[in-house]
């Protein structure tokens, strides 16, 4: 079985909260850098989607934590197609702490299809279906300063 798509990154001490753990919003920003790059591997990225009619709007975004993460720990982000519908994608994104394989959260984030200018839902194109079915199984974008 193929590896997921994965981002590293580093947790920076402004991304902590009083209780010294990352703060609940910050995994909305962890969602949106992850989801960047898997397009970016996918369609060559956001300016090229628009430069092709297409533009995406997030209609939902659900986080369910398992564990805290804290400053300075490198967490995995796994990112995955999870449905390709007719106007409608969902991925689905799996944190760990990368030392200790510690389930930190998973995430569902839906988007839908619009026209960039008016923003009209539109229907997947096969190309795009086609990218987010086949994924970006085993490449790696790394923010952690790790390796």
């Amino acid at each position: 079985m193929a590896e997921n798509f994965k981002v590293f990154i580093r947790v920076r001490y402004a991304e902590c909260d009083a209780q010294q753990v990352v703060f609940n919003a910050r995994y909305a920003d962890y969602v949106d850098l992850a989801v960047t790059e898997y397009q970016r591997v996918l369609f060559g990225g956001y300016e090229r989607l628009l430069e092709q009619g297409i533009d995406t709007q997030v209609v939902r975004l659900a986080i369910d934590w398992k564990a805290s993460a804290r400053f300075d720990d490198i967490l995995e982000i796994a990112v995955e197609t999870a449905r390709v519908g007719n106007s409608s994608f969902a991925l689905k994104l799996g944190f760990c702490d990368h030392a200790s394989r510690r389930e930190i959260a998973e995430a569902q984030i839906v988007y839908v299809t619009v026209t960039p200018i008016e923003h009209r839902k539109q229907s997947i194109p096969g190309f795009f279906r086609d990218a987010l079915q086949s994924g970006a199984s085993n490449q790696v974008v790394d923010y952690s300063g790790a390796s």
